[in-house]
């Protein structure tokens, strides 16, 4: 009887603490998507969500750990959509234009000056990206090139594990610090021509053809 009546009681604050862990996390996301990570103070997060600082102090026991939280889930929904489109997707021209989109998508959803903090002042949420990037999307792409050489889409001589790697160094080389004084970068375009041009030195002709055919299908 008395283990019921807790159950009852507990289980609204429970819900509660959830939803505001959330608000927090989805604002905190927001804000330094938008402005950075060192620009925005946990008072103007509090001030955002309509609560206190203390209250985020008991979700969060600091700001490297709620930019840590807010780093996971960005790459825990990546990791979603990239299992979405693996298991939607059989085919390899579609599968790439996909996560092509789904990268495009993020990239230009976010300030990259972000992730040049995150790099510098929050290496532990980097570590997170790093390993994402090595064990998640490189991984999928050596895959998917592989089943490509086989279906006659990609040069069969290639070899795809470096090729992969080549592809993942060619995305982190937009986060240079130089790139960004220069006012007329436009980091998303730059990452269409590197992917176009990387595509097009794998491809065979069937494959050029297909790539061709499934971009005219999307746009």
């Amino acid at each position: 009887m008395n283990q019921s009546k807790v159950s009852i009681v507990l289980f609204p604050n429970s819900r509660e603490a959830l939803e505001t862990r959330e608000r927090i996390l989805e604002i905190a996301t927001e804000q330094f998507a938008c402005f950075g990570v060192r620009a925005i103070t946990m008072e103007d997060i509090a001030r955002q969500a309509g609560i206190s600082k203390k209250t985020i102090y008991q979700e969060f026991s600091d700001k490297r750990d709620l930019v840590r939280a807010v780093f996971s889930n960005i790459l825990d929904e990546d990791r979603k959509r990239l299992t979405f489109i693996l298991e939607s997707e059989d085919g390899v021209i579609e599968h790439l234009v996909q996560t092509s989109k789904m990268m495009r998508e993020r990239l230009s959803s976010i300030n990259p000056m972000v992730i040049l903090e995150v790099q510098k002042y929050f290496p532990e949420s980097w570590k997170m990206f790093e390993e994402f990037k090595e064990c998640i999307i490189q991984m999928d792409l050596v895959n998917v090139l592989e089943k490509g050489k086989e279906l006659g889409y990609f040069r069969p001589e290639i070899d795809s594990q470096i090729l992969a790697k080549v592809r993942m160094n060619q995305i982190t080389s937009a986060f240079d610090p130089a790139n960004f004084t220069n006012p007329e970068y436009n980091f998303v375009e730059e990452q269409l021509v590197l992917m176009d041009h990387f595509l097009h030195g794998i491809f065979t002709e069937k494959g050029r053809q297909a790539y061709q055919s499934q971009k005219e299908l999307l746009n």
